[in-house]
């Protein structure tokens, strides 16, 4: 071999010792997200966690995978390693006062709480005659704006009852025709409509609501809403959620419900990061290992926002629907300014008894079992076909 082959190979040999098979070097910034401001985001951190420290090997436990003992092979020396969840996610100092443990009792997330909620502002309302069980029930979607980052979040509302108060506020210098258009009207719009108050004051409506109303906390999933994805159940979830808030009932009698869709998309790490998430399950992880071997949180999602689009919304006591233990303490906020009534489980359709919808595939099921072990998901194993 040549002296200048020779080089190349060992320069080559060099960089490749330099560089593991599943990381870059610098992990992936995901846009908006704030560490100091999404104090919400937590980890999952495994009860038997042990340390490794640098330059010494890492003791690996019994009956791990061929592929795990491969991955954490490759891993840097500074990165843990846990029983039952062979990789860990890498903490910086700082990384590591945002932190939330799992209760060893139960092995669910504790959410640590914002100190101060965010600014909301509901920036225009529009009419959505919808689809939804061929009825033709129709919902007013919200759009806005906040303190926290530059993404317009939702808020789907089913019924008349519920007006947010940042939408209905005068601004400075608007005409009737500015609070037509951005949807700060009561009532119907019609053909030659000039004022956003009701032109009858006797045909407006005072109705109170019976019971809290029905809410869902609900992340964008391009992939299992738009796509058609049998990775996961998000979009069986969200026209379960539509469906049961535009479904009258004795105490309400008219449709009423809220939907807050915030623009989480995979679990608050993006789509691009999404996408290489569902490469490394192909693999062989688990939805938490993918993220983790991407040097994302589990979960890097918050919800000081929802709650203070609920409370923009007028909302302070809701029906929770979610198998998720980290919103049902997360949406109370930082003071408790909203009351969990009551939470009813989000059941996937194709475990009920007697239904024939739902997603029945490997990756649901393998998708659904990791939310349940890894993440604390109120739903019994038993379910899962």
């Amino acid at each position: 071999m040549s002296n200048t082959a020779s080089f190349c190979a060992v320069r080559e040999s060099e960089e490749l010792s330099q560089q593991t098979t599943f990381y870059s070097h610098q992990s992936t910034p995901v846009p908006d997200i704030n560490p100091q401001r999404d104090l919400n985001t937590s980890r999952i951190i495994e009860k038997h966690a042990t340390v490794t420290l640098p330059n010494q090997p890492r003791i690996l436990p019994p009956n791990i995978s061929r592929l795990e003992q491969e991955w954490n092979n490759l891993l840097p020396s500074n990165f843990g390693n846990t029983q039952g969840s062979s990789i860990l996610d890498h903490q910086t100092a700082s990384e590591t006062e945002e932190t939330v443990s799992i209760k060893e009792s139960s092995g669910v997330k504790e959410p640590r709480l914002i100190s101060k909620l965010p600014e909301v502002n509901c920036v225009v309302r529009a009419r959505i005659p919808t689809t939804i069980g061929g009825s033709g029930t129709e919902m007013f979607l919200h759009l806005y704006q906040n303190s926290e980052d530059s993404k317009e979040h939702l808020a789907i509302v089913f019924g008349s009852t519920l007006r947010s108060r940042s939408l209905d506020r005068v601004r400075h210098d608007e005409t009737e025709m500015d609070r037509l258009i951005r949807g700060a009207y009561v009532g119907r719009l019609y053909p030659g409509r000039t004022s956003s108050d009701l032109p009858n004051p006797e045909m407006a409506t005072h109705d109170q609501l019976k019971e809290a109303p029905l809410v869902r906390i609900h992340s964008e999933c391009y992939t299992g809403e738009t796509v058609w994805s049998a990775r996961c159940d998000c979009g069986e979830q969200l026209d379960e959620a539509a469906r049961l808030m535009s479904t009258p009932t004795t105490k309400n009698p008219e449709p009423c419900g809220v939907i807050i869709y915030m623009r989480q998309e995979g679990r608050g790490i993006g789509l691009g990061e999404k996408l290489k998430a569902y490469n490394l399950q192909d693999l062989g992880s688990d939805t938490v290992e993918a993220n983790l071997l991407l040097r994302h949180p589990a979960d890097a999602r918050s919800y000081g926002l929802a709650t203070a689009m609920l409370l923009d919304l007028g909302i302070s006591s809701v029906r929770l629907l979610t198998n998720n233990p980290e919103k049902v303490r997360a949406i109370e906020g930082p003071n408790k300014e909203i009351s969990v009534k009551e939470r009813l489980p989000m059941v996937p359709l194709a475990w009920k008894e007697g239904e024939s919808g739902g997603i029945r595939s490997e990756e649901v099921g393998g998708y659904m079992k990791t939310k349940i072990e890894k993440m604390g998901h109120m739903l019994s194993m038993e379910g899962i076909p």
